[in-house]
């Protein structure tokens, strides 16, 4: 059986680990490295990156990342509990 392949920039990851389904199944961190917080469409992509070293995520300080999905301290919080990070 043949794997499909999406490439990521200038790499080819196998489709199911390019497309991660989230908040039950994270990205690998390979992708997650190169997102931004334009580019994350929740709250827990968004703690993800963050905690896997994006530290631009949360440029205000205020401990809440990509304000643009993230809406408050208690929601990232609790992501961040459930993701171990």
């Amino acid at each position: 059986m043949k794997s499909l392949l999406v490439f990521v920039g200038h790499m080819a990851l196998p489709a199911l680990l390019a497309l991660p389904s989230f908040p039950q199944q994270m990205a690998p961190y390979s992708v997650l490295a190169r997102m931004t917080c334009k580019q994350v469409s929740s709250c827990e992509e968004a703690v993800a990156i963050w905690c896997g070293g994006y530290s631009r995520a949360d440029g205000d300080s205020d401990g809440i990342p990509c304000e643009n999905v993230c809406h408050s301290i208690e929601q990232v919080n609790e992501i961040k509990s459930q993701q171990g990070c």
